[in-house]
């Protein structure tokens, strides 16, 4: 089996946060009513995309009636709707929604993940839940033998980023990258990485993140990623 794929299983059979496996199992047994009939995943969600992607978008953690149901990042919510969205605008996705587990998309050149791969109350991983969970982030771009990129969906995402190269030596000990929508860091060894405001309705709706700041992100990413090309 590829690393990618016995990665994955890993991730999926993951235990350890008990309030985490707790709280997902517990939403599936009080299902929103237009879900009633579908049987939710309420375990760790997996990675999703080709491992030879040269981008990773890395959020925050499922949603809990999104991907905590169909068991596939950023789908079946309003905020992946938002995201896929700007991906197929940009080339990275063929289609332009992610409804359910098999919808038929495909990632171009872009693999997603998450801080937290379970969905947590509130939105709201505990420090020590984000500790828990950040090897998988490590074994993720480890196991990406093209990347060249990261982009972090909101605070969270890019603060255990910066943990991460800061782990691989990647981080430059001043000044420290601070976060903002569009935020771009290059450094001399590591993968570019650019931030953007998390998809969420509380971003979207207030109108924080539109449609056209979220596109230009990953235009900017598709041309950073051209131009480091070969």
């Amino acid at each position: 089996m590829p690393p990618w794929d016995i990665l994955n299983q890993t991730i999926t059979t993951c235990r350890k946060c008990p309030r985490l496996a707790g709280h997902c199992q517990s939403i599936a047994q009080v299902k929103r009513a237009a879900f009633k009939d579908q049987t939710y995943w309420a375990k760790p969600v997996p990675n999703l995309g080709p491992s030879t992607a040269r981008l990773l978008l890395v959020g925050l953690a499922p949603a809990a009636h999104g991907a905590n149901r169909t068991g596939r990042m950023f789908t079946g919510d309003r905020s992946g709707d938002f995201l896929f969205h700007a991906l197929h605008q940009t080339g990275f996705c063929s289609q332009p929604t992610s409804t359910h587990r098999d919808g038929g998309r495909e990632l171009q050149d872009v693999a997603i993940t998450a801080i937290a791969h379970c969905a947590p109350p509130d939105n709201k991983p505990t420090p020590q839940e984000l500790a828990n969970c950040s090897g998988y982030l490590d074994q993720t771009i480890a196991a990406m033998p093209n990347l060249r990129g990261i982009v972090a969906l909101g605070r969270i995402a890019f603060d255990g980023c910066l943990r991460l190269y800061r782990s691989r030596a990647w981080l430059p000990s001043a000044p420290k990258p601070a976060f903002g929508h569009a935020a771009l860091y290059q450094f001399k060894t590591g993968p570019f990485l650019l931030a953007c405001f998390h998809p969420s309705q509380q971003n979207t709706f207030t109108g924080k993140l539109t449609p056209g700041m979220m596109r230009e992100v990953f235009e900017r990413a598709r041309k950073l990623l051209d131009a480091t090309a070969g």
